[in-house]
């Protein structure tokens, strides 16, 4: 599979909360904890990922390791990826470090997550993230595509969602977390 998703900054949060509220009603609010694993650096150079996230909402704790490939489209980011549910987040730390992978890098993000559809019906999750460590608020649109062959057009829907929710391309960033975060880390040192 692979994730299509557009990034952008966040000028105006309520604004944008009232209309994702009107259009898909009340969010899930989130908490993701998430650790990024390499191993000499070669996945980050590689433009790969690897990762453990544990989301927690109200309700429930649920954990998943994610492995992204390189990236797909240079101007969004867009990116293959497997993911799948881990039962001991304890056990997967000790399996990555014994295969030689260590944290690089971990944060915490506070999510909502709206599900709505583009103009052109297609399923998105829309998160408006902030991230303590970093100023602003952004907007991830994200939705699964079988192959590259469907990448274009899911984009050009996650475009017009945008377009619809009054986030203009100048707003877009390609911006990793990672890198911000730790850019942030390393301002405070």
């Amino acid at each position: 599979m692979i994730e299509a998703e557009l990034k952008a900054r966040v000028a105006d949060p309520d604004a944008l909360h009232a209309v994702l509220g009107a259009a898909a009603g009340t969010p899930e609010r989130a908490t993701y904890r998430d650790a990024y694993y390499d191993r000499d650096g070669a996945l980050t150079v590689g433009g790969r990922e690897l990762r453990v996230r544990t989301v927690t909402t109200e309700d429930v704790a649920r954990t998943v390791l994610t492995f992204k490939g390189p990236v797909l489209d240079e101007a969004t980011g867009s990116k293959a990826e497997a993911e799948t549910r881990i039962a001991d987040p304890a056990a997967i730390a000790a399996i990555l470090e014994g295969l030689g992978y260590a944290p690089f890098i971990a944060f915490t993000k506070q999510c909502a997550n709206y599900r709505i559809s583009t103009p052109a019906g297609r399923k998105v999750l829309a998160t408006v993230v902030r991230v303590p460590e970093l100023d602003g608020t952004f907007l991830e649109v994200e939705t699964m595509v079988e192959d590259e062959a469907e990448m274009t057009a899911a984009l050009d829907d996650l475009r017009a969602l945008l377009l619809d929710l009054e986030i203009g391309p100048a707003a877009l960033t390609t911006e990793l977390y990672t890198e911000a975060v730790a850019a942030a880390r390393a301002h405070v040192d």
